[in-house]
C-alpha cells in the first residue's frame, strides 16, 4: 500500500451567490458593467484542507448546512472549486442521492452498463459482473424495468450493487445507507468491511453516529463550511453533539431568571461510600475532554469488586468505575454515565445515572465536585474494550418530569457537559470456573433469560414390535 495519500485536499472552498428574487440574478447579469450589486457571497464550504490515505475510512460530520454533501460532490467531480485544490488518486465510486449517475427512462440493467462506461468499465467487463450485481442487488424480475418504476430502497440496492463491483479505490456514501430493509443493511455493513479490509478506501457522510463510530478510523466535523475538528471518530462524535446542544443549552439560561435564588444545596455525602486510593486511578493528564467549559473530568479508575485496580476480568466479573468531576459553574440536576466499545467500535453498553434511577442532588453549585461509583457486570463477549466517561445535566423541571417524555424528545432534554472518550481499555477472558459451565454466553452480551425442557415419553411399543415414527398403516 502506498505511503501517499489517496485524497489530498488543500485551501477548499466554494462559492456561491444568493439573491431574494429570482429577478434579481438577472438584474445583476444585466447591470454589472455598473457596478450594481444585487446578490450576495455565501461560501457553502471555506478553508478546507485534509489527507485521506490509502484503505482509511474517514467519516464526514456535521450539521444541516454544514457542507457535508458540497464537500462530497467536489470530490466526486461534480462540482468544481472556487479556490483550492483537490488531487484524488483511483477510481472512485459514489452513492450520493437517491438515483444520482441512474438515467430514469433506462432499465436497471441498462443503468448498470451505463455507470459502468462512466467509471472506464467496459460492457463486457460489466457482463462478466452483472451477475454479481444483480445478485446483491436482489430486485428480481425489476432489473428489466425502467427504475423510474423503483422505490427508493429499489434504487438502494441497485446503486449499491454497482457501486461495491467495480474494483472502485475509493467508495463515498452519503446518507444512502439509512434507506432499505434491515436485512439489506446488515449485507451492506458486511460488504463494507470486506471492501475495508481489502484496503479500500472510504467516505462516509451519516447523520448516525453510531455508523461513524462503529466504521470510521477518523472523522472531520464540518461546521458552516469550515473543519472545526479532525481526529478519532469517537472524539469528533461527541464534538458533534456538543455543537448540536448549544442552541438548546442558550435557550435554557434565557429561561432561567437571573435574580432567582439558587435552591438550597444539601451535602448528599454518603457513609461507606467507598473511593479507590490515589494509586487507583488512571493518568488522564494527556486524555482530550470534549467540554462545553462547564464541567471537567478529574480523574478515573478501574477496579475489580475488591477495590483493586484491575484491567483483565473474567466473564461475569464485576468492574467497578470510579469518577470524579469538578464541577465549573451552576447547574441543576447532574447525570454521569460509562459507556463501553469493543475493537470493532460497536457501543456493547451505555448506562449511567438517571438510567439507573440513582439519587442525585437537584442543584449543583460552581465548585462543587462530584464522585460517582458504577458497578458493571461484565457478561460480555471475550475481547478488549474501551470505555469513555460522560457527564451533563438536565433542568430542574425535566427531570422531575422525566418519565413522560418519549425517548426521542428525553434526548433532547439532556445537555452533555464533559465527555473523556477513550479513558482507558480492559479485555474481558473466559472464566476459569463457574456454574452450570465455564461458558457464559454465545455472541457479544449476555441477556437475561430462562430456558426450559420439556421431554414427552414414547407409549409403549408392544413386544416384536418396532418403534417408527410414522405408525399409520399402509397396504401394498
Amino acid at each position: 500500500m502506498s505511503n501517499s495519500p489517496i485524497i489530498s485536499v488543500s485551501g477548499l472552498g466554494k462559492k456561491y451567490r444568493l439573491y431574494d428574487r429570482p429577478q434579481d440574478r438577472l438584474k445583476e447579469i444585466l447591470l454589472s458593467p455598473f457596478g450594481k450589486q444585487y446578490g450576495r457571497e455565501f461560501w457553502a464550504l471555506q478553508n478546507v484542507s485534509f489527507e485521506v490515505q490509502p484503505g482509511e475510512t474517514l467519516g464526514i460530520i456535521g450539521r444541516n448546512g454544514s457542507g457535508k454533501s458540497t464537500l462530497l460532490q467536489i470530490l466526486t467531480n461534480i462540482l468544481t472549486p472556487t479556490v483550492g485544490e483537490v488531487q484524488v488518486n483511483g477510481r472512485v465510486a459514489a452513492l450520493l442521492e437517491l438515483g444520482s449517475g441512474f438515467n430514469p427512462e433506462f432499465t436497471g440493467r441498462e443503468n448498470v452498463y451505463l455507470n459502468g462506461a462512466i467509471l472506464g468499465i467496459s460492457r463486457d467487463q460489466m457482463e462478466e459482473r452483472f451477475a454479481q450485481v444483480a445478485e446483491f442487488a436482489d430486485i428480481g424480475d425489476f432489473m428489466d424495468q425502467p427504475v423510474k418504476l423503483y422505490s427508493s430502497g429499489m434504487f438502494v440496492r441497485l446503486a449499491f450493487s454497482v457501486a461495491v463491483n467495480v474494483d472502485a479505490d475509493i467508495l463515498v456514501i452519503d446518507e444512502v445507507l439509512a434507506v432499505g430493509d434491515v436485512f439489506f443493511r446488515q449485507k451492506c455493513y458486511r460488504k463494507l468491511e470486506e471492501m475495508r479490509a481489502r484496503g479500500v478506501t472510504v467516505l462516509l457522510v451519516s447523520h448516525a453516529m453510531t455508523e461513524v463510530e462503529q466504521l470510521c478510523d477518523r472523522a472531520l466535523l464540518l461546521d458552516r463550511g469550515e473543519v472545526i475538528f479532525e481526529g478519532r471518530a469517537t472524539e469528533a462524535v461527541e464534538r458533534y453533539y456538543l455543537i448540536e446542544q448549544n442552541a438548546r443549552m442558550a435557550s435554557l439560561m434565557t429561561e432561567r431568571s437571573p435574580s432567582a435564588a439558587p435552591p438550597p444545596v444539601e451535602n448528599t455525602a454518603q457513609d461507606g461510600f467507598f473511593w479507590p486510593d490515589d494509586e487507583a486511578f488512571i493518568d488522564i493528564s494527556e486524555a482530550p475532554q470534549v467540554s462545553n467549559g462547564w464541567a471537567h473530568c478529574r480523574r478515573v479508575a478501574l477496579c475489580n469488586s475488591q477495590g483493586q485496580p484491575c484491567r483483565v476480568f473474567e466473564q461475569g466479573e464485576t468492574a467497578s468505575f470510579f469518577y470524579e468531576i469538578d464541577v465549573l459553574r451552576d447547574i441543576e440536576v447532574p447525570f454521569g454515565g460509562i459507556v463501553l466499545q469493543n475493537d470493532k467500535g460497536i457501543v456493547v453498553h451505555g448506562k449511567g445515572s438517571l438510567e439507573h434511577g440513582t439519587d442525585v442532588p437537584q442543584f449543583v453549585p460552581r465548585g462543587s465536585r462530584l464522585r460517582f461509583r458504577q458497578d458493571i457486570d461484565l457478561e460480555l463477549a471475550v475481547g478488549e474494550y474501551t470505555f469513555e466517561i460522560g457527564f451533563g445535566m438536565m433542568s430542574s423541571h425535566d427531570y422531575k418530569h422525566r418519565a413522560v417524555f418519549p425517548h426521542s424528545m428525553l434526548e433532547t432534554k439532556m445537555f452533555r457537559l464533559c465527555v473523556v472518550p477513550d479513558v482507558g481499555q480492559f479485555a474481558v477472558v473466559f472464566r476459569t470456573a463457574g456454574k452450570p459451565v465455564q461458558l457464559l454466553h454465545h455472541g457479544i452480551a449476555n441477556l437475561p433469560g430462562e430456558c426450559r425442557v420439556n421431554m414427552i415419553t414414547p407409549e409403549p411399543v408392544p413386544d416384536g414390535q418396532q418403534m417408527s415414527p410414522n405408525t399409520e398403516e399402509r397396504g401394498d
